[in-house]
């Protein structure tokens, strides 16, 4: 294995030499299987088990060649995370040799102890089973780990019953329903009926690095992802020299490392750069579909991960691990396609661009009847200190669309079809630039969905947590419209008319969704409250949207959720949502009393032993120095010693309670998050007092400039 690993190391890697892709599957598979299997992936045709035989034994010999000896079905429980478990292709025959097999039943159908995954009361201990079923239209892929090479085959993962139990059957639910709407509105306008539909996406990925030994000694970062406690260094991100700036050595050998085995795995990682914050870095890949994208996705955050450690480095995903500078989001950037043509390119003349102006009244419909919904699935624990500061959007959803966007949708919604057409390029006095071209709005990093130029930017999404449910709301949402507008115009006579007629009658009733401003200002969010638009300024007010009945009715229309997926999701939600602040909690407790009181207590009594030394010698400036020091020092211990004390009585409650989780996320909220910043405050002064080779842990200055 290892002599397999120098051997691709020297020469050039083949891109998805490791990924089951299209391109495989033709060169394996007899033609007719392998027109059968693409018209399984379009949704035209049933898979049949003969079919999945035959593409178990080539997915395989494939595997095999690689040397791969086990197998695993992957999938996205609602933890967020992955979970895979391992299977051998071996079995044993009775003369002592062994046979590799793999069968379609095994490609098809995996099973998983369901009840120890989250399900919000969906399965109980007693109802264990759980089914994995292949997701025919993600690939398979290979990797290569100290222990050998195993094949993943992307699943989804239900309940006995059926019910979803991940985050990928909601998402393939709403592929399907935005597909069967649009393919609705596309007919209207001559366009083949039977055309391939699909959300298209292509997330971006912030993450830190850190040193791992320094990782290894915060506890804090072991345990929640973040730093808990922890004052700032000297210099954050305040002179903006970080964004873009020059890779280092260290992090560019790490680059090159990543990209050569997502390459390998055939994820399209395209975009790398530092971030605005010390040790912060971004990676984006290339728009896919939307379920592939998911999973690609987990893919780049999984790979970040292990090809950090082989380089002494720790990449942190958290939302905020670090307080006073930028925190990580995962930016969702979202268009509808068909036949690969894009529903959200305005083109030059977008005001007569029929179909682009009602995909994007659709869009702004969906995202102002839904704006609750859409907070939601991009709620947790961790996103609460990111969103509404350092670039990240507020927690009010609105979407930018640009002022020249903008005033067509005004001059439409006024019944004015005719417009000049958009400027397309822009003129610069040096005459040795080239004129370039101008995309139809401007970018806003303050909106939580924005239109930049031919697709929305969904940037509220949390760096650490899965796409998937926020797409599948996304989608579901505009397929609920689409198919009222396809109700409506299937029934009129005059298209065009009905169309402009439409725009500006849904223009004029959701355009209050549209702001272009700052969205950090105070006065917007006086504007967006006398609009009636919704500020869900944390995650346990959020997370009330998933029994709203006006967001339960849409899901369970377009055949999302079901009544009682739905209440699980929300209970997952609330229960995650307090069991990560009752870790932080209990994390800060550990540190504070098994660690910092000591060092704090003990480098009291030298201050005091110091200042008695002092005082002796009459030196009396230093006396007076030295007891104001003592006084300072000894008044901050006392706090912390009093708001510990305080604090230590919560967690206790708190944990301990039998209310549902529900309650419990509201005391989680309201009594421990404040008190743990009332703590931080109060350890962090005295961390900023003490010599740093007294304070029990790396500070900010070693963990965000040291690489």
């Amino acid at each position: 294995m290892k002599h397999r690993r120098e051997q691709a190391h020297k020469k050039k890697l083949a891109y998805g030499e490791y990924r089951f892709c299209d391109r495989i599957m033709r060169e394996r598979l007899p033609a007719s299987v392998y027109e059968e299997i693409k018209k399984v992936q379009a949704g035209k045709k049933e898979l049949t088990l003969e079919i999945a035989e035959t593409v178990a034994g080539a997915m395989k010999d494939w595997a095999i060649e690689y040397g791969a000896t086990h197998y695993t079905h992957w999938f996205q429980p609602l933890t967020g995370r992955t979970a895979e478990k391992h299977d051998s292709f071996i079995r044993p025959l009775g003369d002592g040799s062994v046979l590799m097999e793999f069968s379609g039943k095994e490609l098809i159908k995996g099973e998983s102890d369901a009840s120890s995954f989250p399900s919000g009361g969906l399965r109980a201990t007693f109802e264990a089973r759980g089914y994995t079923a292949w997701d025919t239209t993600s690939p398979a892929f290979l990797k290569e780990d100290p222990q050998g090479v195993t094949l993943y085959i992307p699943t989804a993962f239900i309940s006995y019953n059926g019910e979803a139990l991940d985050k990928k059957v909601p998402l393939l639910r709403s592929i399907n329903a935005l597909a069967k709407q649009t393919q609705r509105i596309l007919k209207l306008f001559g366009i083949n009926s039977e055309a391939r539909v699909l959300p298209t996406v292509g997330p971006e990925q912030e993450y830190f690095l850190i040193e791992k030994t320094l990782y290894a000694q915060r506890p804090d970062l072991r345990f929640c992802g973040r730093t808990i406690l922890g004052c700032s260094a000297p210099k954050g991100q305040e002179l903006e020299d970080h964004y873009y700036g020059q890779i280092p050595e260290r992090v560019a050998i790490f680059m090159r490392d990543l990209n050569q085995e997502l390459w390998r795995l055939g994820v399209s990682a395209k975009t790398q750069h530092k971030e605005v914050a010390p040790n912060q870095f971004e990676i984006a890949t290339v728009y896919g579909p939307a379920n592939v994208a998911a999973d690609d996705n987990q893919l780049v955050m999984e790979t970040i991960q292990k090809v950090a450690q082989h380089h002494g480095l720790v990449a942190l995903l958290h939302e905020k691990p670090f307080a006073g500078v930028n925190g990580s989001g995962k930016h969702i950037n979202w268009s509808i396609s068909y036949d690969n043509k894009n529903l959200l390119e305005p083109g030059n003349e977008p005001a007569t661009n029929l179909l682009f102006l009602i995909t994007l009244t659709a869009i702004l419909t969906a995202v102002d009847r839904h704006a609750s919904l859409l907070r939601a699935t991009v709620a947790s624990a961790g996103n609460d200190l990111r969103l509404g500061a350092n670039e990240a959007p507020p927690a009010i959803v609105s979407i930018f669309l640009g002022d020249e966007l903008t005033a067509i949708m005004d001059h439409l919604g006024s019944g004015n079809k005719k417009l000049p057409n958009c400027s397309d390029a822009l003129t610069m006095d040096a005459t040795q630039l080239p004129k370039l071209p101008r995309d139809i709005s401007d970018r806003n990093r303050t909106s939580p969905f924005a239109f930049t130029g031919n697709k929305f930017e969904f940037r509220m999404a949390p760096s650490s947590e899965s796409i998937s449910t926020a797409v599948a709301v996304l989608n579901a949402a505009v397929a609920s419209v689409f198919e009222e507008f396809a109700d409506r115009l299937e029934q009129v006579p005059c298209l065009e008319d009905a169309v402009y007629s439409l725009v500006a009658e849904y223009w004029k009733k959701y355009n209050r969704v549209v702001f272009n401003g700052n969205g950090y200002s105070k006065e917007w969010v006086e504007e967006a409250k006398r609009r009636g638009l919704p500020n869900l300024s944390d995650s346990v007010s959020a997370f009330s949207a998933w029994s709203d009945p006006v967001n339960v009715a849409m899901l369970k229309k377009q055949g999302i959720f079901s009544q009682e997926e739905l209440h699980g999701i929300q209970h997952v939600e609330y229960e995650t949502y307090t069991k990560r602040i009752l870790i932080e909690a209990k994390t800060m407790q550990d540190m504070i009393e098994r660690h910092i009181l000591p060092a704090v207590r003990e480098y009291l009594v030298e201050l005091i032993e110091w200042n008695m030394m002092t005082g002796d010698t009459g030196l009396n400036e230093l006396e007076l120095i030295g007891q104001e020091r003592v006084k300072t020092f000894a008044e901050q211990s006392a706090l912390l010693e009093n708001e510990f004390s305080k604090f230590k009585q919560q967690v206790a409650s708190i944990s301990h309670s039998c209310k549902p989780y529900e309650e419990q996320a509201v005391d989680a909220r309201e009594i421990l998050v404040p008190a743990m910043v009332r703590v931080r405050a109060a350890s962090d002064v005295l961390e900023s007092m003490m010599p740093a080779d007294r304070w029990p842990f790396p500070g900010y200055t070693k963990l965000l400039f040291e690489i």
